[in-house]
């Protein structure tokens, strides 16, 4: 038996499908990667120990810039207007916001509808 999911999956194109894993999998890693960033900033100015923010920084650094690449590339494939490509963009910057925004982009996606 299949739901209505399942066949708007088989409609998508792979190069949609692809990029939606992608997006989805730095969304979350940003997302946690976040968490950790802030962990370590009440480390830092809460316990004056700044080791773990000056290690930790630059890594979150380049998994924010993967997170971006990925759903800039999920906005050109998908057609998402200038205005929720960049709502998307920022959703990494706000602790738990990038797992509310995976969500609703997944779902958006799959129905083919835009984000915003």
């Amino acid at each position: 038996m299949t739901t209505s999911t399942d066949g708007a999956a088989q409609t998508r194109p792979a190069r949609l499908n692809g990029a939606l894993v992608r997006f989805r999998t730095t969304a979350w890693i940003t997302g946690v990667g976040l968490l950790v960033l802030c962990a370590t900033m009440v480390i830092e100015y809460g316990f004056g120990n700044a080791t773990p923010a000056a290690v930790y920084s630059p890594i979150h650094g380049v998994l924010y810039m993967i997170y971006l690449a990925c759903s800039i590339d999920l906005a050109i494939k998908a057609r998402w207007s200038i205005k929720s490509t960049i709502l998307v963009l920022l959703a990494g910057c706000v602790p738990f916001v990038s797992f509310i925004v995976e969500r609703r982009v997944t779902h958006r996606v799959q129905a083919g509808r835009d984000i915003f």
